[in-house]
């Protein structure tokens, strides 16, 4: 499976499972990108996903680039998947107004490659009626998601939001990418 995806990380306590897919989707074959939303860099610093992806990561709109280029539609254009995970309820509310004030929802807007968005989040957030419109609207729009467990929650509590686990949510870009 040689693909260019493009891995976009938003600032939920699930995140450490997204070094554990940026190095399965690598094992798959893939080149991966990591685009991280600036609120996901205080969780865990791109050379992490650097290291792992052996591609550059990246953070922000306004970061110096080593060549010129307008990076939100260079990376929109490469991808043939842009995987959401964790994709808090935050960034999905932005996805779903058409909010692109970050790299990430630049991309998103710019991209033609299928969406796979792998939402992780507190219950109450995830079962807000605001949350699940916003999550019915981009699945109406062909948005795919891979829907979170139940399970641990940060807040201590258990719960339906954590992250789907990784095997699901590589079989799901999987699909998608062989579609």
């Amino acid at each position: 499976m040689k693909s260019n995806i493009i891995l976009g990380v938003s600032a939920s306590i699930a995140i450490y499972k997204a070094c554990d897919i940026t190095r399965r989707l690598k094992d798959e074959g893939c080149s991966v990108t990591v685009v991280q939303t600036p609120e996901a860099t205080e969780l865990i610093r791109p050379i992490v996903f650097e290291s792992l992806s052996g591609n550059k990561a990246y953070r922000g709109l306004f970061e110096d680039a080593s060549s010129w280029e307008i990076e939100h539609i260079s990376l929109a254009a490469k991808a043939d998947l842009v995987l959401i995970a964790p994709a808090t309820a935050n960034i999905i509310a932005k996805i779903s107004a058409g909010i692109a004030d970050d790299l990430l929802t630049c991309v998103i807007l710019a991209t033609k490659a299928p969406i796979l968005i792998c939402p992780a989040m507190n219950e109450g957030m995830y079962l807000n009626k605001i949350t699940q419109a916003n999550i019915d609207k981009l699945k109406k729009l062909g948005y795919k998601f891979v829907e979170p467990r139940k399970g641990r929650l940060a807040c201590g509590q258990s719960g339906l939001g954590c992250l789907a686990e990784v095997e699901e949510i590589i079989k799901a870009a999987k699909k998608i990418l062989a579609t």
